[in-house]
């Protein structure tokens, strides 16, 4: 259930509803606190300043009429200019990268302001009341001096939003067309890579590869998709509720079926009910989400790399970015201790055993990935070994770097099948000077 609840309110955060629901509410909410500030006489300090004119009822009406009207046209112009923009990015970039951009604060709380602004203009502009209309009651006959009645600090503050949209538009248009480049999106995932591997692998001292988990019953999937969350935290519980060790058999963002191992119970007894509240730690759906989901983010940066090398775009430049950001992250994880599962301090790894992956399986997931494809590119495969030996520089174990040197010995030899003449020249003299500085560390 847990499981369940943190995926909905992914979703929710994900979506252009939420904060322009919750700012429409707060809007509503406050026309209704300024209009009574206003009808009891909270506003005639205003009338202190002579600079501050107050408003007649028609001025009031229109300036309030134009302040709705123009917001609801900003909101749809700004809701077409984001699905434009994210339509630009899913295409020229990746699907994948649609949850980025889904998620993008500053798209969800600028649609949401100029939402609210709309709905409070509209709350207010249904009091004021012309000089020829009879007052509705006796405490709005007497709260204001003018004729009709012009909830003048209602209009202030409507006035006041309009001005903050106005802001908040200016920070829209300069926010989407950089949000879009191509290198702010690579940095935007490389760093959200560097801080996921720094989270979920905080030790970086005595590096240990994870150990493989003994076999048990095991518990079965009944529905189809792809792993969303997994309730580390409640599979502990009920492994501990029921004297036994859960080993997962499956990672956040693995696609499973019916009739598919997802886990297997270690020293206990399985019956249908004890497999359903097992099975009801996981939350399934249709797509893939960053929570708890490393290689999601090195699969972005891998599918950027390869899009960028196709043929039909031929872009090394982007390549290359995405390869340092897989280098950095690489990097990262040479240098620590990958005996870790996700969220490891919500649960106790005596009761439950994550599926880890090792310091190959990263490899693979990243640079084995593009290799192929950045075999045909001089400037890329040159800059796959490069960035080998950065991320080997930083590694704290001879085996990772061997893995390292042996992931850069592949991208020559693929290269062979590609390259001829100078370029493949160059890069096996790049691959030799790599070889040299990996003897020089003990390899």
């Amino acid at each position: 259930m847990i499981a369940r609840l943190r995926s909905f309110w992914l979703d929710v955060n994900s979506s252009y509803w939420f904060y322009p629901a919750i700012f429409s509410l707060l809007a509503f909410t406050l026309s209704f606190v300024t209009v009574y500030l206003d009808r009891n006489g909270a506003a005639e300090w205003l009338n202190q300043f002579e600079w501050m004119h107050p408003a007649r009822p028609d001025g009031a009406s229109n300036v309030l009429t134009i302040i709705a009207g123009s917001m609801i046209g900003v909101a749809s112009t700004v809701f077409s200019i984001t699905i434009a923009a994210v339509a630009y990015a899913s295409g020229n970039y990746g699907p994948r990268l649609l949850t980025n951009f889904m998620q993008d604060k500053g798209n969800q709380l600028s649609l949401g302001v100029f939402i609210a602004t709309f709905v409070y203009a509209m709350m207010v502009l249904r009091v004021v009341r012309a000089e020829d209309e009879d007052p509705a009651t006796g405490t709005d006959a007497a709260a204001t001096v003018l004729e009709g009645f012009v909830p003048q600090l209602s209009l202030l503050t409507a006035v006041s939003m309009a001005i903050f949209a106005v802001a908040i538009l200016v920070y829209f248009l300069h926010h989407i067309p950089a949000s879009i480049r191509i290198n702010t999106v690579l940095e935007g995932i490389g760093e959200r890579l560097l801080d996921d591997v720094k989270t979920r692998f905080p030790e970086d001292a005595e590096p240990d590869e994870p150990e493989a988990a003994e076999d048990g019953e095991p518990v079965i999937a009944r529905k189809a998709g792809y792993i969303k969350i997994i309730g580390f935290h409640s599979l502990s519980e009920v492994a501990q509720e029921n004297g036994a060790r859960i080993a997962l058999k499956v990672r956040t963002g693995d696609f499973v079926h019916p009739d598919m191992p997802v886990a297997d119970l270690i020293g206990g007894k399985l019956n249908d009910d004890l497999s359903e509240e097992i099975l009801d730690c996981f939350d399934l759906g249709g797509m893939r989400t960053p929570t708890q989901d490393l290689e999601f983010l090195m699969d972005e940066l891998a599918e950027i790399a390869l899009r960028a090398l196709s043929p039909g775009i031929n872009d090394p430049f982007t390549a290359i970015t995405a390869m340092h950001w897989l280098g950095a992250a690489t990097a990262e994880l040479g240098r620590r201790n990958l005996d870790r599962g996700p969220e490891q301090d919500d649960y106790e790894r005596k009761y439950l055993l994550p599926l880890d992956d090792d310091f190959a399986h990263f490899v693979q997931r990243g640079f084995g990935a593009i290799r192929a494809s950045a075999a045909g590119s001089p400037m890329a495969s040159i800059n796959f070994i490069d960035c080998l030996y950065a991320a080997a520089t930083g590694c704290t174990s001879d085996k990772r770097r061997r893995i390292l040197y042996e992931e850069g010995h592949k991208m020559v030899e693929q290269a062979a099948h590609s390259l001829a003449g100078p370029s493949m020249d160059e890069l096996k003299e790049r691959l030799d000077n790599f070889t040299h500085s990996m003897k020089d560390m003990g390899i």
